[in-house]
């Protein structure tokens, strides 16, 4: 595991309009805060759809950026994987400085570290499935032998084996959506950008590929960023998650975080009808002081529901301890923290 971050992002700015870098140098140096520049930007006809935004993602980490339609999300990874070119910022990945990366070198990583999904899926139709999954190794200059033999696997990987000869004219939607998140594997990224690759399909369709997306990324253990507006999935496949408004990023959490403490209206109505039993885990309750523990073991292990949690432990009014998978003792939670969890914000 390498040291710091996987991605770093400090003070990204994307602002659109005529001689909009020049423009924003000279507004951003006389103006305190980003709201403050964001506004005399938007006096001078340009729009600042990205904003100041800061925030790291460690190796390994699935990390969500989630928004209303217009909250600057899809620009802001479009900036961050410099599809268009940001205004403004710094950009790490995996240590390199990317703004500072010319074109060849940009290829180079887009083949090589950077996988891309997007929610239309660019499939080639006059390909068949696992050429247009290895299309990515032949720009590299793999034999055709050697390119279809790595893409195999990778279709085995999201549900494809044997439908290596089909066209994309001959496969469902979530097929489709299959082949991209394939395409986008058969170059060993090692950073995973993704923009709203299930939105365009239907609910069931669209949980199906969310679980096997999860048992993809504990597979590969990939740095993923992940854009969605979707609440559920957010909560559903997130480390931790972003929330955006204004091209702003007003909180950052885990699951569990956004739900029981969101820092403001807009993120509390983001969560105000997701069933926090479901998403919120013990250890956001969970003491550190081991002291007064009864003398009942519920089994309660961090990563355990508040729903799952208070179900075991309801008959009980004395703390009792939280386990990890080896029995160690990490701390204790009250019954009463469970159920006052779980009515938190429900007025």
């Amino acid at each position: 595991m390498q040291d710091g971050p996987a991605l770093a992002v400090e003070d990204l700015w994307q602002v659109f309009g005529a001689d909009a870098a020049s423009v924003f140098k000279s507004v951003h140096a006389e103006r305190a805060s980003a709201s403050a520049t964001a506004e005399a930007l938007k006096a001078k006809g340009l729009i600042p759809a990205v904003r100041g935004v800061s925030f790291d993602v460690a190796p390994g980490e699935l990390f969500v950026v989630m928004g209303l339609s217009g909250s600057g999300k899809s620009t802001l990874i479009r900036s961050i994987s410099r599809l268009v070119e940001p205004t403004s910022g710094r950009i790490l990945l995996e240590g390199e400085d990317i703004l500072a990366a010319n074109t060849r070198r940009m290829t180079e990583l887009r083949r090589s570290t950077i996988g891309m999904v997007f929610q239309h899926f660019g499939l080639f139709p006059h390909m068949t499935v696992i050429d247009n999954v290895a299309f990515p190794l032949k720009v590299g200059g793999m034999s055709r032998a050697e390119r279809h033999a790595k893409a195999r696997p990778i279709l085995e990987m999201v549900g494809l084996t044997g439908r290596d000869d089909a066209y994309p004219r001959e496969l469902s939607g979530g097929q489709r959506q299959r082949v991209g998140i394939a395409r986008s594997l058969a170059g060993d990224c090692s950073v995973w950008f993704l923009d709203e690759p299930f939105s365009a399909l239907d609910p069931l369709i669209r949980r199906q590929l969310q679980d096997e997306f999860l048992d993809i990324r504990k597979r590969l253990n990939t740095t993923i960023v992940f854009i969605t507006h979707d609440i559920a999935e957010a909560l559903k496949l997130a480390d931790r998650i972003a929330i955006m408004r204004d091209g702003e990023i007003v909180q950052i959490g885990t699951p569990a975080e956004i739900v029981l403490k969101p820092v403001d209206d807009y993120v509390r109505d983001f969560a105000r009808d997701v069933a926090r039993g479901r998403h919120a885990k013990v250890g956001s309750v969970m003491r550190a002081d081991t002291g007064g523990i009864g003398p009942d073991d519920p089994g309660l292990t961090p990563e355990m529901t508040l729903e799952d949690a208070l179900a075991s432990c309801m008959t009980l009014y004395e703390p009792v301890p939280v386990r990890d998978a080896s029995g160690t003792l990490l701390g204790v939670v009250h019954p009463g923290d469970l159920a006052a969890a779980l009515q938190a914000d429900s007025a």
